[in-house]
């Protein structure tokens, strides 16, 4: 996939996080974006070494969908648990 493949493979799999696991975090859409961008190579860095699933690079695999969406999900929820409280408002 080029760059601009993984670019909107992590807007979409940051949005989709975000709406399964609502809540108040930061970044907007340049966070949201970042946040599923790691989460791809986070959740293809798990599904390839835990799951033994090789890595697509092809941008329609479901594999690889599901994988962006489940790290950057991994990564809202270990967000959440070191400043999950320091966003609430007072």
């Amino acid at each position: 996939m080029s760059i601009f493949a993984w670019i909107i493979l992590g807007l979409i799999a940051g949005v989709i996080a975000k709406i399964l696991l609502p809540g108040r975090d930061p970044g907007g859409l340049v966070g949201t974006t970042l946040t599923g961008i790691v989460g791809a190579f986070l959740g293809g860095w798990i599904s390839s070494k835990f799951l033994d699933r090789p890595i697509s690079k092809d941008f329609v695999d479901v594999e690889t969908w599901v994988a962006a969406i489940g790290g950057s999900l991994v990564l809202l929820i270990i967000y959440r648990l070191f400043f999950g409280n320091s966003r609430e408002r007072r």
